[in-house]
């Protein structure tokens, strides 16, 4: 018997029955599919690309704004969407409510969206310049590769983790610096966006601690499940903590000494909340995800500023 079911019988002493609840479509169905909570992220970053390019914006809102858009709505949307739509029988048994095991978004209907928004992604990208549009082909390529057989990079933690630390903070980084300069971003931009791209790799290990039970039921191999929960937070706060303190150093190099002793002082400030989030990490994890996970993008930024400042 359904949960509808069960709860009209229920209803159904003193003559009164409950009518079931017929599942909605439309835009708001289609519009979870693409999850707009996941886009800040990529945005974030894109906007150090721009910013860490060094080259007034002048007359070209335009195509930043359609960066943004082709980072956030429309490449994450379409990793978002591809991601529902291959896991949608494991969402039957463990979150029915979504759009596609509901029935909100009925039939194919997951599928197109996810196909549409490739291709509008790729049409956008490629009004974006050769390097922008060779990093969506990219972005792309992994995010159908994280989800859809016979890849399913999500499901080994080492590998998944890495497309999206890639997806949501280098590709876009890269992207952004690379209208910017209309062409390849400098090298120095390059070795940053890869530094922090690595780093992310920590922060997606944090996001599986939520599910390590699920997982483990479902043969996902998450990083937490292989390694255990205390062996996997250490590694997720090295694997964080490594590439930032490698930024510190090339700032150092480069001569950025006040950007590199602010890098450093979020990176310490980190270091301190990690304390906390090591000693209990399956229960710490959402809350040193939206701590330390904030003062990391701060380093983005700053990075970015004083990559800006090597521009005459």
């Amino acid at each position: 018997m359904s949960r509808i079911n069960a709860l009209n019988a229920a209803a159904g002493g003193g003559g009164m029955s409950v009518a079931p609840r017929q599942p909605r479509t439309g835009a708001a169905a289609y519009g979870e599919l693409l999850k707009p909570i996941t886009w800040f992220a990529p945005m974030w970053a894109f906007g150090c690309g721009i910013v860490s390019a060094g080259r007034p914006v002048g007359g070209r809102w335009a195509l930043v704004l359609a960066g943004v858009a082709l980072c956030g709505p429309l490449v994450t949307g379409t990793s978002q969407a591809v991601n529902d739509w291959y896991d949608r029988h494991v969402d039957a048994i463990n979150e029915p409510g979504r759009a596609i095991p509901s029935g909100r978004v009925p039939g194919h209907g997951g599928l197109y969206v996810a196909g549409l928004w490739t291709l509008l992604s790729l049409g956008v990208a490629a009004s974006l310049g050769n390097w922008a549009f060779g990093a969506t082909v990219l972005g792309l390529g992994l995010a159908w590769a994280y989800s859809a057989p016979p890849w399913r990079l999500k499901l080994n933690g080492w590998l998944g983790n890495a497309a999206c630390g890639a997806c949501y903070e280098g590709l876009p980084w890269f992207t952004g610096a690379a209208i910017m300069a209309s062409g390849s971003p400098h090298g120095r931009v390059i070795a940053a966006a890869a530094l922090y791209s690595v780093g992310a790799h920590g922060i997606m290990t944090l996001n599986d601690f939520k599910a390590i039970e699920g997982d483990r039921l479902m043969g996902v191999r998450s990083l937490p499940v292989m390694l255990g929960a205390a062996r996997a937070a250490r590694l997720a706060c090295v694997v964080m903590a490594v590439p930032q303190a490698a930024v510190v150093a090339l700032l150092l190099v480069w001569g950025f000494w006040l950007h590199a002793g602010c890098v450093a002082l979020l990176l310490a400030v980190q270091g301190l909340l990690m304390r906390r989030f090591l000693a209990d990490p399956r229960e710490r994890a959402p809350w040193y995800n939206a701590t330390g996970t904030s003062l990391y993008v701060l380093g983005m930024l700053v990075s970015a500023l004083a990559l800006r400042a090597m521009h005459p």
